[in-house]
């Protein structure tokens, strides 16, 4: 047997040292007893057993745990000995970070006050996806456009859809967080809301304990939450953000949604195809960070679903009150000035503010934005040298795959190494359907530039497997250097239009010329050589070629 002598911090009273005990006693070839007078716990163990468990398990409920100086030097390849690492959250950025400091010998503590994993598995990415797969497939068995096959308007069970939603969502924070963490021994995780009490000192309140860490290097990944916009009679609205529509066991006859940005039309647009009549209120125009035509292409699209799309409109004010024409049913309804909307569900998509007001980023010298956005260079650092941020919470495009890239490039630096990340060939996508996917520079950003550039637009009717697909919604824009023929960008608005843009982002980051792009061999027939025509059409007139002309 091999005996360990471990200091615990965190514990408030003796109840706390028995749950410590009957923790560590629940481990296979543990003995232990946790003295809260001593705040030591005595251990003995088999001698393959790592130690590095015992700390885990100690520290997975809320406490510190250190093993004592003298018996440290018995540990080799723990990490115990190496940089002390802290990430505030345990979404794709914090573990990124995570995973890599962990390899190159830190001892990393993560601290999260909400579920493991953070938006994208949770609330984001992962079931918004999903539900917008099953409310196509619905879109398709009713409104395909196949004549010779019968359409049929399917029977929706929404509770059954959300199941099957939330089971896949568990299996992936199971697989992608959990089990890394359990598997990890260098990776910690303590339970509590952090906030800073200087630029060394990070307080950690939890359910039963509070307690201090003075990590060396602290990467700041906290995410961001929806916007509730300043509307009169919003707030005293039980409206819905996209984490409740997401998980909504019921289909509502008129669903109101506020914003015209991506999570709105994609949420909406899903509520639409499974059912349910939709408004959609902007006070620009659809994407208002687009081009103007892409959201004119995506308004038509809804429109021709049944959507109402409301553009340039806005919101005067929101109550919700007793339907005199429903006994005992309420609804929502909103003042846009001409009219007023009655819908049952209101669902709020105006944006997301980062998380850092509870942080008192202050005390440790973070700067941020007017909008709490942490202020980072492309190294990702703060204004404060030891402390990196990484994902939503910071000035950084909120897209799940740049706060993973960020955080892999924060372990790094904040391990020695020198990472940075380039943002100018970062594609985008909208779920939509048309799904629209842009990256690079759009017309009027390379003229903002100075850029003298030239543009050509594919319609999809030119495009063979569009045709073939009976589906030529939307157009294809290729940006390029006047002088050189450099591509400076693309802008996609197509059915499968996120799996097109990747090629023009390699295309980017290999500075091709749209010549070049043009003589690529494309497989025919695919979206993607969709491309390769535009391309074209900046020195010849495609309509004149034949179906795979090179």
């Amino acid at each position: 047997m091999s005996t360990q002598k471990i200091r615990i911090t965190g514990m408030t009273c003796d109840h706390c040292a028995r749950t410590i005990e009957k923790t560590l006693n629940a481990l296979p070839g543990v003995q232990a007893k946790v003295s809260y007078d001593e705040t030591l716990a005595y251990v003995e163990t088999t001698e393959r057993f790592e130690p590095q468990r015992l700390l885990k398990a100690v520290r997975a409920k809320g406490y510190g745990a250190s093993l004592l100086e003298q018996e440290r030097s018995a540990l080799t390849g723990s990490g115990e000995n190496g940089l002390q690492v802290a990430i505030l959250g345990s979404g794709s950025a914090a573990f990124a970070c995570a995973i890599r400091a962990a390899e190159e010998g830190a001892q990393v503590t993560l601290i999260e006050s909400a579920t493991l994993g953070g938006t994208c598995v949770n609330v984001g990415c992962v079931p918004s996806k999903i539900m917008i797969r099953g409310a196509q497939v619905a879109h398709l068995a009713a409104a395909h456009a196949f004549p010779g096959i019968q359409r049929h308007a399917h029977a929706i069970d929404r509770a059954w859809l959300v199941r099957q939603q939330q089971e896949r969502v568990q299996e992936l924070r199971q697989a992608k967080y959990q089990n890394i963490l359990d598997a990890n021994l260098n990776i910690d995780l303590i339970r509590g809301q952090a906030r800073f009490q200087d630029a060394n000192t990070i307080e950690i309140i939890g359910d039963a304990n509070t307690y201090t860490l003075h990590p060396e290097r602290v990467l700041i990944a906290t995410g961001a939450a929806p916007t509730i916009p300043p509307i009169p009679g919003l707030k005293d609205a039980p409206y819905w953000t996209s984490t409740e529509a997401l998980v909504a066991k019921e289909i509502p006859q008129h669903l109101i949604v506020l914003g015209g940005s991506a999570v709105g039309l994609e949420i909406g647009q899903a509520f639409r195809r499974l059912g349910a009549q939709l408004t959609v209120i902007e006070l620009f125009s659809l994407l208002p960070q687009e081009d103007p035509d892409i959201g004119a292409v995506l308004k038509q699209a809804l429109e021709a679903e049944g959507a109402r799309i409301l553009t340039h409109t806005e919101t005067k004010s929101v109550s919700y009150e007793r339907s005199p024409w429903s006994l005992g049913s309420r609804r929502f309804r909103l003042d846009i000035g001409t009219e007023v909307i009655v819908a049952d569900r209101l669902l709020v998509a105006t944006g997301r503010r980062p998380n850092t007001e509870a942080l008192q980023l202050d005390r440790a010298g973070v700067h941020t934005d007017q909008r709490g956005a942490i202020l980072i260079d492309q190294h990702m650092r703060t204004s404060a040298p030891h402390i990196y941020a990484a994902g939503d919470c910071t000035n950084q495009p909120q897209f799940v795959y740049v706060a993973a890239a960020a955080g892999t490039r924060a372990a790094i630096n904040m391990t020695s190494g020198d990472a940075t990340l380039d943002l100018s060939a970062m594609p985008a996508v909208v779920f939509t359907d048309p799904q629209v996917a842009t990256v690079g520079l759009s017309e009027a950003q390379a003229r903002e530039q100075g850029i003298e550039a030239e543009t050509r637009t594919l319609t999809l009717d030119n495009v063979p497997r569009a045709l073939a697909n009976f589906e030529t919604r939307g157009s294809i824009k290729l940006i390029a250097e006047r002088s050189s023929g450099r591509l400076l960008g693309a802008q996609i608005i197509s059915a499968e239009a996120g799996e097109v843009i990747q090629t023009a982002a390699i295309a980017l980051r290999k500075r091709m010329t749209v010549q070049e792009l043009a003589e690529q061999l494309f497989p025919y027939l695919t979206m993607v050589e969709g491309l390769k025509l535009c391309a074209q059409t900046f020195t010849k007139d495609v309509k004149q070629l034949s179906c795979c002309a090179g």
